[in-house]
């Protein structure tokens, strides 16, 4: 028996509708969407086109503001990367982001720096909602870029990105959003116009590893001022060069398309299953960090006094699969950077673990990881 998956941030199970049409296209309908002078590759073509109206759907975006790319890690670095030479240019030489971003947006950012960027990393509240303030005093004029995460990953807190875009209003500064975590879950927040590039992943929100999207808009006219990572074929608008994985690109728009519509539905199942659980779990002392009100209903990070999170994840292995934090970073034993950013130390710290789950989540036996909880428990007093 495998145990029950709570680590839905780290990735998710695959949808049986996405999984065939994922399928189709890697066996049938096999064609390059880059060779439409044959029906093969005119239908792979036709279903690519399609994969980006359904993820444009999403964040209210046009179809054309769509790039496909190998996931969120790559279109983060793309958005940030990709616009230095903009910057370099027009001698806005300042990048903005928060402490809590994902490596993929800090690493990134960090290397900017060796391009002559100066960075500004931005507090957040013990909430784990970013300082906006903080963000106001931060923009200068040669601000370049602003980039904030829709939804935290470890924490499941939703960021202000109102705030943030009402912050931005009279700047001319691209905003970035890192959206893995939030794209499909949570929509009015990346349908805000002054959202300039968003990234996205399909493995978040049931679809395929290794595909994603930087999705761009215009302001007014003009796109944000990219220049590719990668050369050599031109695809994607000259962004993001080779051939297009149709089958993934297919499973993408799969998912986006079911996310819309079965927003409501998904949401109701996983505020069912973290009732319950924090039911079973906070009487034992569990102690929630990131404000509750601005969490998705699919992910908590708590702290179980008296037991460390590497003993809570072997002691309960056998009955549920969940992390201590980013799956980027499981395999090291650093605290979380998040945490710490929030102003969560000593045994809370430790202690802290990340629980995320779904709509296909399988029920819990939560009288029996309680008891297992319980033992670990008392044997620390």
């Amino acid at each position: 028996m495998m145990p029950a998956y709570l680590d839905c941030n780290a990735t998710t199970p695959v949808e049986k509708d996405v999984a065939r049409e994922v399928q189709r296209f890697l066996v049938e309908e096999f064609g390059n969407p880059a060779s439409p002078v044959h029906m093969y590759g005119t239908i792979a073509r036709m279903a690519v086109e399609k994969a980006r109206r359904d993820v444009a759907a999403v964040v209210a975006a046009q179809a054309d503001d769509v790039i496909f790319t190998s996931g969120a890690t790559e279109s983060n670095n793309l958005a940030l990367r990709g616009i230095a030479e903009a910057g370099l240019k027009s001698g806005c030489t300042h990048v903005i982001c928060s402490a809590i971003e994902h490596k993929a947006v800090l690493e990134p950012v960090e290397s900017l720096k060796k391009q002559g960027f100066e960075v500004t990393i931005l507090p957040v509240l013990g909430s784990g909602i970013v300082s906006v303030a903080a963000l106001t005093e931060a923009l200068r004029p040669e601000t370049l870029c602003v980039s904030i995460m829709h939804v935290n990953n470890e924490t499941g807190v939703v960021q202000p990105l109102d705030e943030v875009a009402d912050a931005l209003a009279d700047h001319p500064a691209w905003l970035h959003v890192d959206a893995a975590q939030g794209f499909g879950k949570e929509l009015e927040l990346l349908r805000l116009q002054r959202v300039d590039l968003i990234s996205i992943s399909a493995h978040k929100i049931f679809g395929p590893k290794g595909v994603g999207a930087l999705i761009r808009r215009r302001r007014g006219e003009e796109y944000p001022p990219l220049t590719p990572l990668m050369l050599g074929g031109g695809q994607e608008q000259g962004l993001r060069p080779g051939t297009l994985a149709a089958h993934s690109i297919v499973g993408l728009g799969a998912a986006a398309r079911i996310a819309l519509r079965d927003l409501q539905a998904r949401r109701e199942a996983c505020l069912a299953f973290k009732k319950e659980m924090l039911a079973a779990l906070v009487p034992l002392g569990a102690v929630v960090h990131g404000d509750p009100q601005r969490t998705l209903p699919h992910t908590v990070n708590l702290s179980l006094p008296g037991v460390e999170a590497h003993l809570a994840l072997s002691s309960l292995k056998n009955l549920l699969a969940f992390s201590n934090g980013s799956a980027c970073t499981a395999h090291t034993q650093e605290p979380s950077h998040v945490l710490q950013a929030m102003g969560v130390q000593g045994s809370l710290l430790d202690e802290a673990i990340r629980l995320s789950w779904c709509h296909l989540t399988d029920q819990v036996d939560w009288s029996q990881v309680c008891s297992v909880i319980r033992q670990l428990q008392g044997g620390s007093r």
